[in-house]
């Protein structure tokens, strides 16, 4: 695994084509998530006839089980160091997990039982929590600097959504020529686009990417590590405001498809509403950065809240088969919508700085994967929220409902998204760490980090070094 440029201590900017490769493997990985929330449960639900009360307790399920690997997983990238570094053999163990597991579930042999579906996305979740978990680490260790660790989550961000964004083009496409099967030929299409982009993308990022030297992480009992997770205030309000926000775009996500095209009668123009919506996210990152060292990143994410919050109801507005309406909607929601996710993440690197600075522990991974669980397990209430409140307004997946229930599909569409966001922003308002207290942070950390070498140092030669003799002190 070969070598690149990359930020050292002294705070050297990360050069693009790092930046790049870096981020490859968020395309697919994001390609990959999109239909997994938007695609496949009404393609079960309804084409293959698994129901929407059982389809959305499969896919609850399917996150709850993130809730246990996503912890051991993370531990493991976090404790095995190889000499490639801690992070990529990980990403590249998760390659074949994925491409078996991508291939069973996006084209399903004919007709699928429930226990079928069960067994092929707890092994996804395996691969796709390993490779997610190891890459967004890495990315935080990439760099100590504040802002530079919003770069490094920004391009993550950005390839992110580019994924979803091309591999939107693929039913976009599709949906014009009128197939036969139209659901089946979506998801088959974006599962074979996952397949091949993929190895592609890891390999380019394992090569060109090297890893920052970052301390061994110690051992850790698990009880003292829920200790400290306990008590740490930033840690929960990251993981509160992430796990409410799951719930909230988890439920818009889940119900898409069928507000587009059974309430808002949008047919073949579908997919084409989330492109735009993709499309708009991309073209405002940089104003989304350019906010976030203006206001602070927390600040940030609390007003990206507040804009969800306030840009939803919109959808009530649009007219059945108006499809321009509804893309003005979809490109007005999207402004903000990488604001929360890559903010999130750029959040815990400071939170785990912020953590090894008060236990002295080096639990970057652990953390990531906490946020990875939050994240999930949000998406997961929210499809079996989703599906059951369908369920309770007499909505039918694949067949005929009446206006009434349509009516009601747009409300609950709408309204819970919205109290949630405005309860997404409250939570973040009272975050802590700022850029001041972060520096502060880091300021520690290296001392600690000159004090150990000096004392290697005087170890090995058996004289003080000229760190121990000028005093540096840990704190």
């Amino acid at each position: 695994m070969g070598g690149g440029a990359y930020a050292h201590e002294s705070g050297k900017p990360l050069s693009r084509w790092t930046l790049l490769a870096f981020a490859l493997p968020a395309a697919p990985i994001s390609a990959m998530g999109l239909p997994l929330v938007v695609h496949l449960p009404p393609f079960y639900a309804g084409t293959l006839g698994l129901g929407l009360t059982v389809v959305g307790t499969i896919f609850m399920l399917a996150r709850f089980w993130d809730v246990f690997t996503d912890p051991v997983l993370g531990i493991l990238s976090d404790r095995f160091e190889t000499r490639w570094g801690r992070r990529r053999h990980w990403i590249v163990a998760s390659v074949p997990i994925m491409l078996l597991s991508v291939y069973m579930i996006f084209m399903p042999p004919g007709e699928v039982s429930a226990a079928y579906l069960i067994f092929w996305l707890f092994v996804l979740y395996v691969g796709w929590t390993l490779l997610t978990i190891s890459h967004m680490s890495w990315g935080a260790e990439l760099t100590p600097d504040y802002h530079e660790r919003t770069r490094v989550q920004g391009a993550r961000e950005v390839a992110l959504i580019l994924g979803m964004v091309l591999v939107l083009t693929l039913p976009v496409l599709i949906e014009q020529t009128n197939p036969e099967n139209l659901a089946q030929a979506r998801v088959a299409s974006m599962g074979w686009f996952v397949l091949i982009l993929l190895p592609i993308a890891v390999f380019l990022a394992v090569w060109r990417v090297p890893e920052r030297p970052t301390p061994t992480p110690v051992h850790v009992p698990m009880k003292d590590a829920v200790k400290a997770l306990i008590e740490s205030r930033p840690l929960q309000i990251v993981l509160a405001a992430d796990l409410l926000g799951g719930v909230s775009g988890g439920l818009v996500a889940s119900m898409f498809l069928f507000l587009a095209e059974d309430a808002l009668k949008l047919g073949q123009y579908s997919s084409l509403m989330l492109l735009g919506y993709f499309i708009s996210g991309v073209c405002f990152i940089p104003l989304v950065l350019a906010v976030s060292r203006r206001l602070g990143k927390h600040k940030t994410a609390a007003a990206s809240a507040v804009f969800n919050a306030c840009t939803v109801p919109f959808i009530l507005l649009v007219p059945e088969g108006n499809a321009l309406a509804a893309l003005a909607v979809w490109v007005l929601c999207g402004v903000n919508m990488a604001a929360g996710p890559f903010l999130f993440r750029s959040l815990m690197a400071d939170v785990a700085d912020h953590d090894t600075v008060i236990t002295r522990q080096q639990r970057t991974g652990l953390f990531y994967s906490l946020l990875t669980s939050t994240s999930k397990v949000g998406a997961a209430f929210a499809i079996f929220i989703a599906y059951s409140l369908l369920d309770a307004i007499g909505f039918q997946a694949g067949g005929e409902n009446t206006q009434a229930v349509l009516d009601s599909l747009r409300a609950v569409y709408v309204w819970p998204a919205c109290i949630i966001s405005a309860a997404v922003a409250g939570i973040l308002w009272f975050y802590p760490i700022d850029e001041r207290q972060q520096k502060a942070n880091r300021e520690i950390l290296e001392a600690r980090g000159l004090e150990a070498a000096a004392a290697a140092i005087a170890m090995r030669t058996g004289q003080p070094s000229d760190a121990q003799s000028s005093g540096v002190a840990a704190d």
